[in-house]
């Protein structure tokens, strides 16, 4: 009986052992491939293609002028409001013109008595010149009157000059509008003290419209004065006027890093925008350097801080560099080591690493092959 429980205990220890041996086996085996994570991608379009960049912008007039009074005073009468037709000349508001009708008062005074001193002057000269040449009176008695006779007449014109300036002083309080347009805004109210120099109205004059929009930095060297735009306004959906561009600023704005502009419509259909509308305005890229647009999804930061497009090649995502131009939309142009095959990641790129496995799909899902064209409408960004 003895025995028998000891061959039955050597038994059983056996095979434990030949299943830890079998277990052992099992872990030295190969490891399970990670499994590729789904990529949605797209293929670059050519620069070229497409309804170029779109702008956003507000319809302005060409010529903007803020409207204010030459000399300070009170508002004491606002003729015109905000959103008014003026014409040349109308009078658009008017100032208290008590003071500057007195200040001119006092400067026809004082003209008149330097008129009366220079006569006093020119008198007294006349006899001296008669007495000197009876040699009743010196020469320098005589050069002294004459010296008087020229300060009373240097002080005249003064007078006359400084009663000018007060009379046109006092047409100052009346605002006219130097040409005919519409009020586009008013900052001034009856009874309010103006200074001279403080914007009252803003009139945007009849004639030329046009679009205000900001270029980017990036793609500035692509556009210049002079290129072919379309505008299509937000009331107008679809239909697109012919412009160009007018004026390209100088300088970028020191807080967005962009370049102002003017897109000027044709004065054949000018009339048809009005004032403040909002409007896109569409520029065709120049291919340039940049032959390839991808999604603006697609773009991210690099660890040196350019920019880089994720792209799926053998079945891996791999990291290219690129320089972005022109940015549109909803595309961005790029150069670099970028090619028209590749599949680019449209989205999700920050989350990628270097050689992980990706699985490319289309907007809907559906797996592609690595070799297979891209569907309608998904070689589009």
């Amino acid at each position: 009986m003895k025995q028998g429980m000891g061959g039955g205990a050597a038994a059983m220890t056996l095979a434990m052992l030949s299943t830890v041996l079998v277990l052992a086996g099992c872990g030295r085996g190969p490891a399970p491939q990670a499994q590729a994570r789904p990529a949605w991608v797209v293929q670059p379009q050519a620069a070229g293609a497409g309804a170029g960049m779109a702008f956003p912008g507000e319809v302005h007039a060409r010529q903007e002028s803020p409207l204010a009074f030459r000399v300070g005073g009170k508002l004491v009468r606002r003729h015109v409001d905000a959103g008014a037709r003026v014409a040349q000349g109308q009078v658009l508001a008017e100032l208290d013109p008590g003071d500057q009708a007195l200040q001119a008062q006092a400067a026809q005074a004082q003209m008149a008595a330097a008129d009366a001193e220079l006569a006093r002057a020119k008198g007294d000269l006349e006899r001296y010149r008669t007495l000197v040449d009876q040699q009743l009176v010196s020469r320098s008695a005589f050069d002294a009157q004459k010296a008087a006779y020229e300060a009373a007449a240097g002080q005249a014109r003064a007078a006359r000059a400084q009663w000018d300036v007060a009379r046109n002083q006092a047409g100052y309080t009346e605002l006219r509008a130097p040409h005919a347009g519409v009020i586009a805004s008013r900052s001034a109210e009856a009874g309010q003290v103006v200074a001279a120099g403080q914007t009252v109205f803003v009139l945007a004059a009849d004639g030329g419209r046009e679009v205000a929009i900001v270029l980017p930095e990036a793609g500035i060297g692509t556009h210049k004065v002079g290129d072919a735009a379309r505008i299509e306004l937000w009331n107008d959906p679809g239909r697109q006027l012919p412009g160009r561009i007018r004026e390209i600023a100088a300088a970028a704005d020191p807080q967005t890093r962009s370049y102002a502009a003017r897109v000027a419509l044709d004065a054949a259909v000018a009339d048809q925008a009005t004032l403040g509308q909002s409007a896109r305005v569409y520029l065709q890229a120049a291919a340039g350097g940049h032959a390839l647009r991808v999604p603006l999804s697609a773009v991210q930061r690099g660890e040196d801080g350019g920019a880089v497009v994720w792209v799926v090649r053998d079945g891996v995502a791999v990291r290219v560099p690129v320089t972005a131009g022109d940015y549109g939309s909803e595309s961005v142009a790029v150069s670099g080591a970028l090619r028209a095959q590749d599949w680019v990641v449209a989205a999700g790129g920050h989350l990628l690493r270097e050689g992980e496995p990706l699985a490319p799909v289309d907007r809907d899902n559906r797996p592609l092959e690595p070799a297979s064209p891209p569907p309608a409408g998904e070689a589009r960004p």
